[in-house]
């Protein structure tokens, strides 16, 4: 079959499926944020901590105090505005910056899914998805049939390159071949009713769920593209993400992608929904007279095409970027995080810090409970960037606090994926000296095992 790019370009489809999309989005986005909020999570993650682990080349994203709340508030106002449609290009950019900048204060709550939201959200500026059914097409007395059709499949191929990546991510000897880390992680929900004390047990079924992981993530796109299959795969996009629900704490992230799969279904479907609210909403809207247009036209598409051109080649090439770096990713973890890599490990470690003068000799052990939480403890024990981050953090405090001729040592072992705990960093290297950047940290120690795959 011939695909003429210009005639892709052009072609119209119904708009309902964008604007559920929006609504479901943005009802998301403002559920995430007043959960993190009641949690508690913004005084724990973001206020109390004396110390944050920066991403590299963002350093000037900080928490700011008392004033992180006002972030949130910003951030939760904009995606309830993306809700409702109503001055969404503004409602959008701002929910995309600040909900990014809250991703990027501190490293420690890095999570594949709020990178999934940060692109997403990206993606939704150029987006006309207050096109239809949105209180901008009250004000302006105007709405719009169709779309162009590219508008709603670039939200399927982001979704699809999600999953299909994930799947990829899973094809290495520790996930297929000795079902790792789920044999360490399932026998530990015992408590599960029905469940939890014969299957989580059993270690074929270890087997079984990381083999049917891998094949779900890499067939889950497809399935939903084609139409014979896409209520069967609906319903494994709501038994799988609500089972790992179950077994795992993952917050939103489930209902996220349960609700975002929704895009792959027709304008029929999509149209059902909005015939619902329109019904609940029609005391409030009676009094608007709109005019249906039959299609939006974009005026700058020119421009819009060419820059998701290239953030669309950026999601395919970007995840490959460890090839770049000697040794074992999982080890190294350089080049692990935006690639979607979800659950693959199970990665403890210990690590220790000495403050030397380099004159005397004079040295002393830090107390790592004196200056990180145990969250973050727990995150930088195992993680290189972080090991070097709290490095300089502890050079720089110590210098301030009178100290001379500071040097920084790390002594630090690390068991990945049920092996044994190994020397994980060159207890020899003055950290404090070592700069951060993109080139491969060679005072991490080599991996004593092999593990084959993507």
């Amino acid at each position: 079959m011939d695909f003429n790019l210009k005639t892709y370009l052009s072609t119209k489809t119904d708009a309902a499926p964008l604007a559920v999309f929006r609504m479901l989005f943005g009802m998301m986005m403002l559920f995430s944020i007043i959960r993190f909020w009641a949690n508690g999570w913004i005084e724990t993650l973001y206020i109390k901590p004396k110390f944050h682990f920066p991403y590299y080349g963002f350093e000037w994203v900080k928490p700011l105090g008392e004033a992180t709340y006002l972030i949130f508030i910003i951030c939760g106002i904009s995606a309830l505005l993306v809700t409702l449609g109503f001055k969404y290009r503004l409602a959008i950019i701002v929910f995309f910056l600040s909900f990014t900048y809250i991703e990027l204060m501190d490293k420690a709550t890095y999570l594949n899914h709020y990178y999934c939201i940060s692109l997403l959200s990206f993606l939704m500026i150029f987006l006309p998805a207050n096109a239809y059914f949105s209180v901008d097409n009250l004000f302006k007395r105007t709405s719009y049939k169709s779309v162009p059709k590219w508008t709603i499949d670039s939200v399927k191929l982001l979704l699809g390159i999600v999953y299909f990546y994930a799947g990829l991510a899973k094809i290495n000897s520790d996930w297929l071949l000795k079902a790792m880390p789920l044999k360490i992680w399932l026998p530990s929900k015992y408590d599960l009713p029905f469940i939890g004390e014969n299957l989580m047990q059993q270690e074929w079924f270890h087997y079984a769920m990381s083999w049917s992981g891998m094949l779900y993530d890499l067939s889950i796109p497809f399935l939903l593209v084609y139409k014979r299959t896409r209520w069967v795969a609906f319903a494994l996009v709501v038994f799988f993400h609500v089972f790992t629900r179950i077994l795992f704490p993952i917050g939103m992230f489930p209902f996220i992608m349960i609700v975002s799969t929704l895009i792959f279904f027709d304008a029929k479907f999509h149209q059902k929904i909005i015939s619902i609210l329109k019904g609940i909403l029609k005391p409030f809207t009676r009094a608007y007279r709109i005019d249906y247009k039959e299609a939006f036209s974009f005026r700058k598409q020119h421009i819009v095409l060419p820059v998701l051109a290239v953030f669309f080649a950026i999601q395919v090439v970007f995840p490959f970027r460890y090839l770049l770096y000697p040794g074992e990713l999982f080890w190294t973890e350089e080049g692990y995080r935006f690639s979607w890599r979800v659950m693959l490990m199970e990665k403890m470690g210990y690590t220790t810090f000495t403050i030397k003068d380099a004159k005397t000799g004079k040295a002393f052990v830090v107390r790592n409970s004196d200056f990180l939480t145990s969250f973050q403890e727990k995150q930088m024990s195992f993680q290189p960037d972080f090991i070097l981050d709290y490095a300089h953090y502890l050079g720089d405090h110590f210098t301030s606090q009178g100290h001379k001729n500071v040097q920084v040592f790390a002594e630090s072992y690390v068991a990945l994926n049920g092996r044994l705990s190994q020397p994980f960093i060159d207890k020899t290297v003055d950290l404090y000296k070592e700069k951060e950047s993109f080139q491969h940290k060679t005072w991490v120690l080599p991996f004593k095992d092999d593990i084959k795959g993507f």
